[in-house]
């Protein structure tokens, strides 16, 4: 299956909506990445990925306010979350959640059986959110994040069965 998911997309009824990244939003997105990052992506980091044509996509509120987004690099048989981020102010409100539910749509459109991520092992947080949504800890990347005074800090592997999680939503809506 070839078919790429592209126009909008409503989040569990309600007026989030996700919508194509476009290079128009990457104000909005670099502030919000430095708000949350002591060492964030950077603007070529983001055009280089559009410019791949890598799904990216973002979260507007009901005002069409920045939310958070995502960016996903996809493989043979499976999809690599590069960057999810929820703007700092906007936290804890399950935007995150919208974003990965509507990542499972967009694994299925590109025949992706598994869906890989890196998280900080000091993201306790965020390693707490994504076993909740049904990630399994894989193994570590030893480090493969930079930390303050040129330290490096270990990554946490996490994967998620598409199929299961495609399985797990559909049960949610019965």
């Amino acid at each position: 299956m070839s078919a790429l998911w592209v126009g909008d997309r409503r989040c569990a009824n309600d007026e989030r909506v996700l919508a194509p990244m476009t290079t128009a939003h990457l104000d909005a997105v670099m502030a919000i990445e430095a708000a949350a990052y002591a060492f964030p992506w950077t603007r070529g980091n983001f055009i280089d990925s559009l410019a791949a044509a890598y799904p990216a996509r973002v979260l507007l509120g009901a005002q069409r306010q920045l939310l958070g987004y995502f960016i996903v690099m996809p493989g043979f048989e499976e999809m690599h979350l590069l960057n999810i981020t929820v703007a700092p102010s906007e936290q804890g409100r399950g935007h995150a959640r919208c974003m990965v539910d509507a990542l499972i749509p967009l694994c299925q459109a590109h025949a992706a059986r598994e869906l890989w991520l890196e998280v900080r092992d000091s993201n306790e947080r965020a390693r707490a959110m994504y076993q909740r949504l049904g990630f399994s800890a894989m193994g570590v990347r030893k480090g493969y994040y930079p930390a303050p005074f040129g330290r490096r800090e270990d990554a946490v592997v996490m994967s998620l069965k598409i199929s299961a999680a495609a399985q797990e939503a559909g049960d949610a809506l019965e």
